[in-house]
């Protein structure tokens, strides 16, 4: 029984860890689409950085081309004036030469927003460029890690299975079929027994099985149906003994009592 105990501990510790490095392969792709999701977060900066520098140029674009023609339309007016022969034609002349100028002006004030903040879009692009080569080359970093993450577990998952096949082997076919079963109920078979307790479940064990796991039977916890065994390597030294040892050392480290001083009559 107790080498059945011991190969079956050693099995379930062979799945728990068969089953870490499953879970730990399955979370690797999720790292690269973190990388990914950076790298187009970073590109979709860049781009957008770059739209907004086009839209600007595109503004500029038209602002002096209403510039100008607002500068042709004033010097048109200006030349007309000499042959205007009425006051009421050269007021609204003159109104025309001023409201040209004004929109000139308004147009030049636009134009120079539209510089100050090229200025500041084109320091952000800089930067969303540099972002996009940091997350290009963190994604081909963690392509690398993870490809090399993924061929170490797949050795160590080829190493398991080639123990966990010649473990199984040695067990017998009606517990090896038990502990199958549990082992896929409940996550894990073996559940150590500790304190008249199980490990697994934490719920009391009734003293008569307790008595015999600890004499090295192999029982069902009646409350998670798990196997309990007893590990000697665990027990812990009995109290009393301990408690004996530190009252003898405190009465040994006492100093003598000093007696009293007789009263002479």
């Amino acid at each position: 029984m107790i080498a059945l105990i011991d190969n079956l501990v050693r099995l379930q510790s062979l799945e728990l860890e068969r089953a870490r490095l499953a879970q730990a392969a399955r979370a690797l792709p999720a790292e690269i689409s973190q990388a990914e999701s950076a790298l187009a977060k970073a590109q979709r900066a860049s781009a957008d950085a770059s739209a907004a520098l086009d839209r600007e140029e595109t503004l500029r674009a038209r602002l002096e081309r209403d510039i100008a023609a607002l500068r042709q339309k004033a010097s048109r007016y200006r030349s007309q004036l000499d042959t205007i022969t009425t006051p009421a034609q050269a007021q609204a002349m003159e109104h025309e030469i001023t409201f040209a100028e004004g929109e000139i002006e308004r147009l030049e004030n636009e134009e120079f927003a539209s510089l100050e903040r090229t200025d500041l879009q084109e320091a952000a692009l800089a930067e969303a460029r540099r972002q996009v080569e940091l997350m290009d080359g963190a994604l081909q970093k963690t392509r690398e890690l993870i490809a090399l993450r993924q061929s170490e577990i797949a050795a160590q998952q080829d190493s398991l299975s080639v123990q966990r096949k010649e473990l199984r082997a040695v067990i017998d076919e009606d517990w090896l079929a038990r502990f199958d079963r549990l082992a896929a109920h409940r996550g894990s078979a073996m559940a150590r027994a500790e304190n008249q307790q199980c490990s697994a479940c934490r719920m009391g064990i009734r003293p008569q099985i307790w008595n015999q796991v600890r004499s090295g039977e192999l029982l069902p916890c009646d409350s998670c149906g798990r196997l309990n065994y007893y590990d000697p390597s665990m027990a812990r030294p009995p109290e009393s003994e301990s408690a004996a040892d530190s009252d003898a050392a405190r009465q040994n480290s006492a100093p003598p009592a000093i007696p009293r001083p007789r009263r002479v009559v």
